[in-house]
Formats: C-alpha cells, sequence, structure tokens
C-alpha cells in the first residue's frame, strides 16, 4: 500500500494518552493532519505507513495531552508577588482590588496575559480557563498566540474600570460570547466571581441564559471558612446550597476550590454532576484549606486543576500543580495511595476538559481528537532512570523538560523557544509594568 501523507509525524520514546486509564505506549508514533490526530502507531509500522510534511524525533520524550488549567486569572501575572504572606481576604481587598484600582486597564490586560501566556506554554499548558476583566483583550491575544483557551464572562458586583454596573457587565459578556462563537480555539464561560461578591439577581439571569447557552459557569465556591461562615450570618444558608436553590448547582458548574466541604454536600455534587476545580498551592499559600480531593473521586466527582493566577500562586506552572495535588492528597486522606499517578495526569487534562465541555476535542490522545500535544524530555538526570514514565512525569519532571508543544497541530514551542510570542519584549513589559506600579523605582 501506498504512503499517507499527513502533515506532522511525531516519533517518541512514549506516547501517553490518558484514556485508556494507565496506558504508555512504548516506541510510538502520532500522525497528525489538519490539526487533528489521525493515527497513533508503532512507529516502525509508522514511518512505513506515512509520509510527513514535518517528522520530529523524540527520542527521549513522552508525549502526553496537553495540559489544561482549569481556573487560572491571566493577566494578574504582573502582580506576581504584590503581596505575599496573608490571608486571602487581607490579600484581596487590601492589595490586589486596590491595585487592580488603580493599574486595570486594556494594556494591562494584554501585557499580563501574554506573560501568562509565554510562561504556560513554556510549561506544556496547551488551555486555559481564565476568568477576569477585559476578557476582549486577553481573546485578541490568545487568537494572535495561537493557545486555546475558555475565556471568563465576568460578574461582580461592584463597578470596576471594566464595567459599572450588572447590565453593563450582562451587556459585555454576551457580546463578547456572540464574537466567538464561530472561534476554533476560545469558547466562553460565565464567570460569576463568588457568592460572596455576586448577588441573587445576576445569578438568576445567568440561570435563564443559560438554559438556553448551557456554557460553563465557573466560579470561586467555599474557598474559605470565613466564606462559609459569613454566609451561615448574612443568609442562614452556606453558599453550595444557595447555588443549588438558584438552581445553579447541575453539569456545568465548575466550583473552584471547594476547600469547606461535608460528606452531605460531596455528595450533592455527584448527584448534581457538577466540576470541581482544585487549586493546591493558593490555597496552601493563602492559608485557605484542603479540598477533599480523594473523597470526591471516590464520589464520582469530576475534579480538574488549575493553578489559580500568579499572584497568588505564585507561579503556572501546572507539572508542579499537578505533583502538589497528589502529595496533598495523600497527605489530608493519610492514604499513600490516594490520588496515584496516573489520576493525578488524567485531572490535569481529560477531567479538565470534561468540566468545560471540551472531552470529545481535547483532553486525551486519541484519533479524531484536536492535535494539543506536550513533549516532556525524561532524560534530566532528576528522571532517570525510567521505570513508569507517568510516576517520573508526576513527581519528577519539572516545566524545564518541556520541550515541544503543539496546539491544534501548530507547534508552539520549538526546542524550548516560543514560536508565536517575542519572549524578550514580554519581558521588557513586564519590567516596564514593575517599575510603574512601585512608583518608577526600578531597584526593587
Amino acid at each position: 500500500m501506498p504512503s499517507q501523507t499527513v502533515d506532522t509525524l511525531l516519533h517518541a520514546r512514549w506516547v501517553i494518552p490518558v484514556q485508556p486509564e494507565r496506558a504508555c505506549l512504548n516506541h510510538h508514533s502520532i500522525a497528525i493532519r489538519a490539526g487533528r490526530i489521525v493515527d497513533i502507531l508503532p512507529s516502525a509500522a509508522a514511518r512505513g505507513a506515512y509520509t510527513a510534511r514535518e517528522s520530529v524525533e523524540l527520542p527521549s520524550h513522552a508525549l502526553i495531552p496537553g495540559l489544561i488549567n482549569a481556573h487560572t486569572h491571566a493577566a494578574m501575572s504582573l502582580f506576581r508577588g504584590l503581596a505575599d504572606d496573608l490571608p486571602l481576604m487581607d490579600w484581596l481587598t487590601q492589595h490586589i482590588w486596590p491595585a487592580e484600582a488603580r493599574w486595570l486597564n486594556p494594556e494591562f490586560v494584554r501585557d499580563g496575559v501574554r506573560l501568562a501566556a509565554a510562561e504556560m506554554l513554556k510549561g506544556g499548558t496547551t488551555c486555559l480557563n481564565d476568568m477576569y476583566f477585559f476578557a476582549e483583550d486577553a481573546a485578541a491575544v490568545l487568537h494572535e498566540t495561537g493557545m486555546r483557551a475558555c475565556l471568563g464572562l465576568i460578574l461582580i458586583d461592584f463597578p470596576t474600570a471594566y464595567a459599572q454596573t450588572p447590565d453593563e457587565y450582562f451587556d459585555k459578556a454576551l457580546k463578547l460570547h456572540d464574537s466567538l462563537r464561530h472561534d476554533p480555539l476560545l469558547r466562553t464561560a460565565f464567570a460569576p466571581h463568588a457568592p460572596y461578591s455576586v448577588s441573587d439577581g445576576p445569578l438568576t439571569r445567568i440561570r435563564t441564559v443559560n438554559n438556553e447557552l448551557n456554557l460553563p459557569v465557573h466560579m470561586h465556591v467555599h474557598e474559605t471558612a470565613h466564606e462559609v461562615e459569613e454566609a451561615v450570618a448574612k443568609t442562614g444558608a452556606r453558599p453550595l446550597a444557595r447555588l443549588e436553590s438558584l438552581e445553579l448547582l447541575g453539569p456545568t458548574l465548575m466550583a473552584v476550590h471547594m476547600t469547606q466541604l461535608t460528606a452531605a454536600e460531596i455528595t450533592q455534587l455527584a448527584a448534581a454532576g457538577a466540576s470541581v476545580v482544585h487549586c493546591p498551592q493558593s490555597n496552601l499559600k493563602l492559608a485557605s484549606g484542603f479540598c477533599p480531593v480523594q473523597a470526591l473521586l471516590t464520589a464520582g466527582v469530576n475534579v480538574a486543576i488549575g493553578t489559580d493566577g500568579a499572584a497568588s500562586n505564585n507561579d503556572l506552572d501546572m507539572l508542579s500543580e499537578l505533583r502538589t495535588a497528589a502529595l496533598l492528597a495523600k497527605a489530608v486522606s493519610g492514604n499513600a495511595s490516594a490520588l496515584p499517578a496516573h489520576t493525578a495526569l488524567r485531572m490535569a487534562t481529560l477531567n479538565g476538559a470534561r468540566a468545560l465541555g471540551l472531552e470529545e476535542e481535547i483532553g486525551s490522545l486519541q484519533n479524531g481528537k484536536a492535535a494539543d500535544i506536550t513533549a516532556i524530555d525524561l532524560s534530566a538526570l532528576a528522571s532517570q532512570p525510567v521505570y513508569d514514565p507517568i510516576s517520573q512525569i508526576v513527581y519528577t519532571a519539572s516545566r524545564d523538560q518541556v520541550t515541544d508543544v503543539w496546539v491544534a497541530g501548530k507547534r508552539l514551542l520549538t526546542n524550548r523557544v516560543l514560536t508565536t510570542l517575542d519572549e524578550a519584549a514580554i519581558l521588557s513589559r513586564a519590567q516596564a509594568w514593575r517599575d510603574k506600579i512601585q512608583g518608577n523605582d526600578s531597584s526593587n
């Protein structure tokens, strides 16, 4: 039989498809045509079956689905390190919100998103779920970059530089959604900030509009004990119960953080088909509490992983995040077998895709799916010897071992060099914002 022509052939030491679970394919290749995976087969067979316009040899690499950062505030990368070692509400009300009131504008968002996209791509993340203001500007940058994203249609009760009233937030949200309806890489989600910052009126309107649109509803929920206690004192109900009363507890809900959960609420989440997004490093740094990941997974809840923003993490490193998630779950549950490596990897890939409603498109390496792929070089000293590539990725690999990244078959990172972003220009802009925010004091 004559060979078939494809755009790209990736010849790797290991292919880790995530689905089926635990699968690790030795000396396999991935054939890509028109941005999609058309075949995964042994490399020896691939070389005879396909002629490629580009062949990439990855002799010591593992190929995994591109990592999915299921919760972040990308533009806040420009606030990285601005206020550290503080509890959440002090950090937010005394430092971050005042800084946003002073500096937030479209230029800030564009520069912050470029910085975040560069960091994430170099760390193997191919898709982000963002929640922030001026999402139109974030969308423009991500479109130029070629990165996949879900843009949050932000809603919050108080006025900001982005919008003054709930109606204005909604108008801008629906306009952005309409503008992206046919974009192959950019989607939208309703993004009400949190139960304590969004009142019943806007939440009810989300439910009504979403009966037609069926978008994810991306929201901070049960982030701290203080949040829950304050809600009970003010309304007589825990935040999750309030969301249920508003008919928002369902398959579209992406509840972020969820460090304060009862056994009954875990059962409730599972029955509703809601997703939880676990942000372990941010929760640890802000002393917000521990998400009961193992109990959620055991109950059948879909749990994804996010970094949160770089202002509270302080990085957007998904490999580091999934390792922390795996280790923390063992400590919290008291069970060393809790959250094994393959489950942590699935949380950072396929579970994130499922939470976003994109599991048919991304999250695993399978024929017909988009070619969103990350290559990790396991030849590094700290990752040798390799007995189990999945365990090595979770427990030893660093983002510096990510060498190549593809989104929809387009190579956005080649041998650790970004192809669609100017790293030097991004660094220059980040430093300029640092000087501006610090009052032009470039000595710090």
